[in-house]
């Protein structure tokens, strides 16, 4: 078996950047690659819309951080971290990329993102095609990261979810009775679809490093330009929403393409330590000074890489007191 490092590197290695592609505050650099891993699977949106896997409440009663997918049919099925899962007693995110076996029952770690229902409102959980925003994302990394190191699970910080949510429903004025994140994606619809309408997918892309007011926030690539392409626009839906909650002119940076660059050598030459993944495969999870993230690979090839821009990153102004200057700007305006 190849090490830990080697797995990452190799990866990305074999990946170059493309032209930028920018809308408002948002630019976003294509990664292109060869690379293919060279087994099948399918992802959760086909699986679903196929009848192929049920999702659903680990019990009658319910467990709010555990959740049972029972796949149905042959074929491996690739959920991804921050995948909402609308239905059951109360919505949820995916906790990490998970590859589920074929004809396999596998319970699965969650956090919801519906803090005020808890009654069955369908026996099964659906896909709205949608995934937590990055910025919450990149704050769930850690917290799975620290309860991968502190407990062996994959746990988040439930109450520090709950209030990530609120503050940025609150921001982007998008509050709901039972404080659902899909009311932000539901409230800002048209926005989000004029953001997607801007951007395109490229031949080999695998991937893309993500910016936002000329600041690098995230990385996402996958194993085949295929998956890549069933998921990009709710992938791009997802950085876009906090592009609207941190909504500045960008600001012109002739540097930008040496920061993302910087970014994917720093990914490459991270803190990386290994555990056997909830499903197949092995879970990598990468620390640095500047950045968290991580990895899903399957025989030693990457299925899912993931990467986020630290908050406490030692920059100018960090993303997350960005976000909250702006909040504050916001209400002494009202």
């Amino acid at each position: 078996m190849i090490s830990l490092q080697t797995v990452i590197q190799t990866y990305l290695d074999g990946a170059k950047l493309g032209r930028k592609q920018s809308y408002r505050n948002l630019a976003v650099f294509p990664l292109l690659s060869g690379y293919a891993a060279d087994f099948d699977y399918i992802t959760l949106d086909e699986a679903l819309t196929e009848d192929l896997i049920e999702v659903m409440e680990k019990d009658e009663a319910g467990s709010v951080p555990e959740l049972k997918v029972l796949n149905k049919s042959p074929k491996m099925i690739l959920i991804l971290d921050g995948e909402e899962l609308v239905g059951a007693k109360q919505n949820r995110i995916v906790n990490t990329t998970i590859l589920i076996q074929g004809k396999s029952n596998t319970v699965i770690p969650v956090s919801c993102v519906e803090q005020g229902r808890w009654s069955y409102e369908s026996p099964r959980f659906h896909s709205k095609e949608r995934l937590m925003s990055a910025q919450l994302r990149g704050l769930k990394a850690e917290q799975v990261h620290r309860s991968i190191r502190t407990s062996d699970s994959f746990r988040a910080d439930q109450s520090e979810i709950w209030d990530e949510i609120s503050s940025k429903a609150a921001r982007m004025e998008a509050e709901s009775p039972t404080m659902a994140m899909s009311e932000m994606y539901e409230k800002k619809r048209s926005k989000l679809s004029d953001y997607v309408s801007h951007f395109r997918l490229v031949e080999m892309q695998v991937g893309a490093v993500f910016s936002i007011n000329g600041k690098v926030v995230g990385l996402d690539s996958y194993g085949k330009p295929e998956t890549f392409a069933k998921v990009f626009k709710k992938l791009v839906e997802s950085y876009a929403l906090d592009a609207i909650d941190w909504s500045e002119t960008e600001v012109a940076s002739k540097t930008l393409r040496s920061k993302v660059t910087r970014i994917l050598r720093t990914a490459g030459v991270a803190t990386v330590e290994s555990r056997p993944s909830v499903g197949l495969g092995t879970d990598f999870r990468l620390e640095s000074r500047n950045l968290n993230g991580f990895a899903l690979a399957h025989e030693d090839q990457v299925l899912h890489l993931s990467v986020f821009a630290r908050s406490n990153e030692h920059r100018e102004e960090p993303f997350r007191s960005r976000l909250q200057r702006f909040s504050n700007r916001r209400r002494n305006r009202r």
